[in-house]
């Protein structure tokens, strides 16, 4: 196998997988059986389809072996995507992280994937039998976990989950926390393979490190985050349809029927390219934002008579269908509390969907269709290409200067809204800051770029992104179009409106899944064209060299500094262990009742999850007496009543106190106005005890 194929291949083979997962996972969730027999079993036939369809090529003339989608490419090339993989890979296991206690998203998911390896179906059951059939004393929900009715529903979308149950069912918890450097892993891969049909197969070493150099990639690899499988589906989802681009144009037409009721292997792959692209919003509901110039570029592919434009359609529409699927009868809770933002997001989709139904007619009608070229063809030859390369510039020059002129705020309008700015609050206080609750800080978006990527390179994309767009618009650089839309439209409305907790390095997930690998692909994309710029100079192929080397150096070298400091820094360490010795201590046959409010949010479904034991909260506003007989009702229930609190104090008027678990590890830094230097201490301690019979 030549070089060029080899790394056309294992670049969109990991999202080709996940496909397949995906795919065979989701609908036994929604009938309520997955579970690890029917999973594997209807896994392997489909992967192995899945793989055929999305790495075969094109039938050749005569038998001679195709070139491949990105041609000639050099052997370091393909082994430096792999070896900077590799490494990447090496490093995260090592420092891979154990958040599955909840404060935070990744707990959340690492929990709402072990309830599914267990159990296979949702919602999950509060089990108030185990309480005697319930308290108005007692709650059943926590942090990420809503009680709705008689259910308690995970917070959010089932696709992380679902890819964390598989290394579940292969090595248990330490498997499913292992995922999370192997997807990061894959994520640089499937960008090297980017870079590499964007850029040039010279320079996709090069930008697969710089990407898996960035803090945020780091920082995100160590941890369960869904922005890992949303990045592997985006970035090979982009690829393949580059390789649909390069396989249409060589794909022989055949004649007679049988060959046209056969799919094309180019047609395979954009219906693929198509799927990966929808399935992000398994992963991420805001997902669907990102995918909406897809929805476009689809438009001008069946406008213009492609041959691949109806099987992107139709693996879109399949993907984004069973997202919001999932979403709307498993995650309902969660998108309620996001409605403010996702109903207008979903009237935008049907409206951007009708606009371009109306595109497409009037592209192809006769009367319109010439019309509309001509004044395509206008526009090219016009003043139009340099004033938006000009509007490019503008648009990244106010981003930056956003802090001088606008102070964003959010008035808390529900519960949740109130805890965050408490939140914000807190740290305010602990960085030294003046205390508003209602700051969000998303006007400092562009300059929390800057502190993960460096100056160079934001210079290097905003150039890049304005020369591209020149040369879109003069019909040049076609490849360019959907991922440059994408790219550019992600990132505006990304940073003009981060909707997330300001704190870093936190907010920084809201920037890795699109921003920073879209700036870097353009920063990459610029200094590639100034290397072709000396080349052509005639100066030699050394001093060309030295520029490519240089450019690299100029671009890397600020990434490098800016992470250093947690390249080899571990945190949430030993809570696996931590939680097991938790779980022996309280025993079996017991029924849990969390005093203190935050353990209440932190423990309750990893007492559910990982003790397989039913678990519920004292109110805030119950007395002792409300206490005693939540105990009694347990004990006529049947079971023995464990209480738990944050401290021997909270515990002591019901019983003999018991240290049940002592925790002494580090966090992330929580910082809202400097890039994050280090890491802070977190002690987490349990105390138990078991109150006697009334």
């Amino acid at each position: 196998m030549s070089a060029g194929r080899l790394l056309a291949r294992i670049t969109v083979a990991p999202a080709l997988l996940l496909v397949a997962w995906l795919t065979v996972s989701a609908p036994l969730l929604l009938g309520g059986v997955l579970d690890l027999g029917p999973a594997f079993a209807l896994f392997v036939p489909v992967a192995a389809v899945v793989l055929w369809l999305g790495l075969r090529d094109a039938p050749r003339e005569g038998g001679e072996p195709p070139p491949g989608p990105i041609g000639s490419v050099p052997r370091w090339s393909s082994l430096g995507v792999l070896a900077v993989a590799a490494a990447f890979l090496a490093v995260q296991v090592a420092m891979c992280s154990e958040q599955i206690i909840v404060r935070r998203d990744p707990a959340s998911y690492v929990q709402f994937a072990l309830w599914l390896n267990d159990h296979g179906s949702l919602p999950i059951p509060q089990d108030r039998a185990a309480f005697g059939g319930g308290d108005r004393a007692i709650g059943f929900g926590s942090l990420a976990f809503y009680q709705v009715g008689d259910d308690i529903d995970p917070q959010f979308m089932a696709g992380l989950p679902l890819v964390l149950s598989f290394g579940g069912w292969v090595g248990g918890v330490r498997a499913m926390l292992l995922m999370a450097p192997l997807l990061g892993a894959a994520a640089v891969l499937a960008f090297g393979g980017l870079v590499a049909r964007l850029v040039g197969p010279r320079w996709a070493p090069a930008g697969a490190l710089l990407l898996a150099l960035t803090l945020p990639m780091i920082w995100v690899s160590r941890s369960t985050y869904s922005e890992l499988p949303a990045m592997v589906l985006l970035f090979g989802g982009l690829a393949m349809l580059y390789d649909v681009r390069a396989q249409a144009v060589d794909e022989p037409r055949r004649p007679g029927r049988y060959w046209r009721l056969m799919p094309s292997s180019a047609r395979a792959k954009a219906f693929l390219a198509g799927g990966m692209l929808g399935l992000i919003v398994l992963v991420r509901i805001d997902g669907l934002r990102d995918v909406l110039p897809v929805v476009v570029f689809t438009g001008l592919l069946i406008a213009r008579r492609r041959r691949t434009g109806l099987p992107l359609a139709l693996g879109l529409t399949a993907g984004v269908a069973l997202g919001l699927t999932e979403g709307f009868l498993l995650s309902r809770p969660y998108l309620v509390y996001l409605r403010g933002s996702l109903v207008p997001l979903l009237a935008l989709t049907v409206v951007l969907v009708a606009l371009t139904a109306v595109m497409v007619v009037l592209l192809r009608w006769e009367r319109t269709g010439p019309r509309l070229r001509a004044l395509a063809a206008a526009t090219a030859r016009g003043p139009v290409p340099e004033l938006a390369a000009w509007l490019t510039l503008a648009v990244v020059a106010l981003l930056l200067a956003r802090p001088w002129y606008q102070t964003v705020r959010r008035v808390p309008g529900n519960p949740d809204d109130a805890q965050n700015a408490h939140f914000i609050e807190e740290v305010q206080r602990i960085n030294h800051l003046p205390l508003d609750g209602t700051r969000q800080y998303s006007e400092l978006s562009m300059h929390w770029v800057v502190w993960y990527i460096g100056v160079p390179a934001l210079l290097a994309a905003a150039f890049g992104a304005a020369l591209l767009v020149r040369r879109l618009l003069r019909r040049r650089t076609p490849e360019w179009l959907l991922p440059y839309g994408v790219v550019v439209w992600t990132t505006v409305l990304v940073l003009y409106r981060p909707g997330i907790t300001p704190d870093h390095p936190w907010a920084a997930r809201r920037l890795i899944a699109v921003v920073i690998p879209g700036l870097l692909l353009l920063a990459v994309w610029a200094a590639a064209w100034l290397v072709r710029r000396i080349r052509r100079t005639g100066y030699g192929r050394r001093p060309t060299a030295v520029a490519a080397l240089l450019s690299c150096a100029v671009l890397g070298v600020p990434i490098g500094l800016s992470s250093a400091p947690f390249m080899m820094v571990r945190t949430h360490q030993h809570e696996v262990a931590a939680v097991r010795d938790l779980c022996a201590r309280i025993g079996p046959g017991r029924s849990v009742v969390i005093l203190d409010q935050n353990y209440a949010d932190q423990f309750l479904q990893v007492i559910r999850s990982m003790c397989g034991l039913p678990s519920a909260r004292i109110s805030q506003d119950a007395t002792p007496a409300d206490v005693w007989r939540v105990t009694g009702k347990v004990f006529d229930a049947g079971r023995v009543p464990v209480l738990m609190g944050a401290s021997a104090g909270e515990v002591a008027p019901y019983g003999q106190p018991v240290h049940a678990m002592t925790l002494r590890t580090r966090q992330d830094e929580r910082t809202l106005v400097k890039p994050p230097k280090g890491t802070w201490t977190l002690n987490l301690d349990v105390w138990i005890t078991e109150p006697l019979r009334p």
